[in-house]
């Protein structure tokens, strides 16, 4: 089955996880999950990924029966402590400044819910670490003009100026690191039925 027989939805308005779907997907339709992201007490940064990537992927299909629901979220953390996005600069000052010379873990995962099949739901979870350089204050607030990443967990953005504050990423998938595992993605997309590539 080819990607232009089936339907599919990602369930998000996130610029950049489409513009990564795009790199499999050339037809999409996107929708915005309506759902609340609470911290539940004692849940590891893992676990809370994989919890909303379904519960987005979940909302979105719902009273859906003819295609394919795309669910994705992403917790950072450091130490334990999670790191959300910071919408504003001085929050993102604080978040850069607590990441540097730290490394910070990024579990990134991704649903896909087969609502053709039952609402069968296939999971996927990258696991992405990221070692930050020492970064000084003027560099910080350098970047921070620049690229004013304000809407990004962790204050960067990897796939464009970012990339300069890091001495090293360790991943299995560096698309993970933007938002979106498409190593993973592509694999629950085939095990849905659709040709990849």
């Amino acid at each position: 089955m080819n990607a232009r027989s089936v339907r599919v939805v990602l369930a998000s308005t996130s610029r950049y996880r489409a513009e990564l779907l795009r790199r499999l997907l050339p037809d999409f339709e996107q929708a915005a999950p309506v759902v609340d992201e609470p911290e539940l007490a004692g849940e590891a940064p893992r676990r809370r990924a994989e919890r909303l990537a379904l519960l987005k992927a979940a909302t979105v299909a719902h009273g859906s029966e003819d295609g394919l629901v795309i669910g994705s979220d992403q917790v950072a953390d450091i130490d334990g402590m999670v790191l959300h996005k910071p919408g504003n600069a001085v929050r993102a000052r604080a978040q850069l400044t607590a990441c540097s010379g730290c490394e910070v873990q990024f579990h990134t995962s991704v649903c896909v819910i087969d609502t053709r099949r039952n609402d069968h739901r296939a999971l996927a979870t990258d696991l992405t670490r990221v070692r930050f350089r020492e970064l000084s204050p003027e560099e910080i607030d350098r970047y921070l003009e620049r690229e004013q990443p304000f809407d990004c967990a962790g204050s960067f953005k990897a796939e464009a100026l970012g990339i300069s504050l890091f001495e090293r990423i360790d991943t299995t998938d560096p698309t993970a690191l933007i938002g979106l595992p498409l190593i993973a993605l592509a694999g629950l997309l085939r095990e849905c039925g659709l040709a990849m590539p």
